[in-house]
């Protein structure tokens, strides 16, 4: 993995939580903070696909549309498009 420092101002109350459950984890501080802020990162992508859909199916037209499909494809002996 490629990695770069970075210098950073924390409150003391917090970096004494981090180095806490670093040593829990069994984890070194840099890696603790890695992976809070990784998973913080994947969750704000989850929140944009999410929005990404919601404003996609809140169109009447689309959301009619796909609930079509979805009892046409019901109706018929197809597998295909039914994986999930």
């Amino acid at each position: 993995m490629n990695t770069r420092k970075i210098a950073i101002s924390l409150p003391a109350d917090l970096v004494s939580m981090i180095d806490e459950l670093s040593t829990k984890k069994k984890v070194s501080r840099s890696g603790f903070i890695s992976s809070v802020l990784l998973e913080k990162i994947e969750e704000e992508k989850r929140q944009k696909v999410r929005e990404a859909f919601d404003e996609v199916f809140s169109d009447e037209d689309i959301r009619k549309e796909q609930l079509e499909t979805a009892k046409w494809l019901e109706g018929t002996d197809l597998d295909e498009g039914q994986e999930w």
